[in-house]
């Protein structure tokens, strides 16, 4: 079989590929415990459940506008007067199949062959196979200090006349952490000075942890959406626990949306229109099952922070929000896909090799789960890994005794 030289370049998706690892080990009757996988476990809110029923029950389910229903457009633009404390017109936003898609159509209309995105790493895995598979150069940044926070200095001495965009994420899948306002401001104003468009992806951005706030780009510029370099993209998957609905939306100026409307109509037409009744029900019900999420997560997160703290050689940058972590596994071993193969093989845990984030050595740890998963699977980890953990262990109703070093 011939295949494109692009498409063979595209990696596959390493946390779709544990995702479907864990499911066939479950199948298997193995005890796995998925540390790796980013959705919550609470039931979709029950107004969305409704308006997406109500909708199926009138059997008239046909092809909605390219860019989305006015209902949902309508919700949309409120949602982020709400919380961007921002006017934005129905020509403003576009309705995608999940966030992902939202990305990729962006990336598509902006990009022409060989221009260049700044990714500030640790990154989420798709964000530079995106990039690629619409001819772009993804640009990868690591902060220079060593910690997990995105620096000013080491993105401008990598900005080049190619650098057509910068990808933020804040609050940061893999690392948690919510960048600082500072930054924020900062990054802004750069990007509007020198007219590099600031992606901002904030899928995570209700979910903080101990009354943090995630400051709002828009509060950084004084300049009108169609003359902004600014877009926000958003979802409902990670806010309210919804990913299987797949919707997400872009915030842009009206020229942009218009191109994107264009790609969408000639790759997946529009959104289903049920799910996007799903999402209209979810943002227009009450919000209290957000803060109920946010809050199961927030004592997940300390949980998993205090089994951490506990493990010998590991270090953790206590995370903002979302809900991972990202701690740095180098005492042991500097090749994370290595040590990722040998915990699943031998603890039965799944993790994500932080090679897939633009940082080696590290694992990204999920705690979007039980209370119950978390404690295991670290006690797990531990006996895998620290010379100093007792020797052996129950998996599932399995005693494993601890064989290497």
């Amino acid at each position: 079989m011939s295949l494109s030289y692009l498409a063979k370049s595209i990696a596959e998706s390493p946390t779709l590929r544990l995702n479907e690892e864990a499911q066939l080990l479950r199948e298997r009757g193995e005890p796995v415990i998925h540390l790796g996988i980013g959705e919550p476990k609470n039931k979709a809110p029950i107004n969305a459940i409704l308006n997406s029923a109500a909708k199926l029950n009138t059997g008239d389910i046909k092809y909605s506008p390219t860019d989305g229903i006015p209902s949902l457009k309508k919700s949309i633009i409120t949602y982020t007067e709400e919380n961007y404390d921002k006017v934005v017109e129905p020509e403003n936003v576009i309705v995608s199949s999940g966030a992902k898609q939202a990305i990729y159509n962006m990336l598509y209309a902006l990009l022409n062959p060989q221009d260049e995105v700044i990714v500030l790493a640790p990154y989420w895995v798709s964000y530079p196979e995106i990039i690629k598979m619409v001819y772009g150069v993804p640009v990868i940044v690591t902060p220079e200090d060593g910690t997990l926070h995105p620096r000013m200095a080491d993105i401008m001495k990598a900005v080049s006349p190619s650098t057509k965009a910068i990808i933020v994420n804040s609050p940061n899948n893999p690392s948690g952490l919510v960048f600082s306002e500072d930054f924020i401001r900062d990054i802004v104003q750069f990007c509007e000075k020198k007219q590099i468009y600031l992606i901002m992806d904030d899928i995570y951005h209700k979910l903080v942890f101990d009354r943090k706030k995630v400051p709002s780009c828009y509060a950084f510029t004084d300049k009108d959406i169609e003359d902004s370099r600014l877009i926000v993209v958003n979802g409902i998957s990670k806010l309210y626990g919804m990913t299987g609905f797949r919707i997400g939306w872009t915030i842009a100026p009206r020229r942009l949306v218009q191109v994107m409307t264009n790609i969408q109509a000639q790759t997946t037409s529009c959104a289903s229109i049920i799910l996007q009744a799903a999402a209209e029900g979810a943002l227009n019900g009450l919000q209290s099952v957000v803060e109920n999420l946010r809050l199961t997560i927030e004592n997940n997160h300390r949980v998993m922070m205090r089994e951490l703290e506990s493990f010998s050689g590991v270090k953790v940058t206590n995370p903002d929000g979302t809900f991972y972590c990202f701690p740095d596994f180098r005492a042991y071993t500097q090749n994370s896909v290595e040590l990722s193969e040998f915990l699943l093989k031998k603890a039965l845990v799944v993790t994500v090799p932080g090679r897939e984030f633009g940082m080696d050595g590290h694992l990204r740890l999920s705690y979007a789960g039980s209370v119950k998963d978390i404690t295991e699977g670290i006690a797990r980890i531990k006996w895998a890994l620290d010379p100093d953990y007792p020797n052996e262990i129950y998996i599932g109703d399995k005693k494993m005794v601890r064989d290497w070093s």
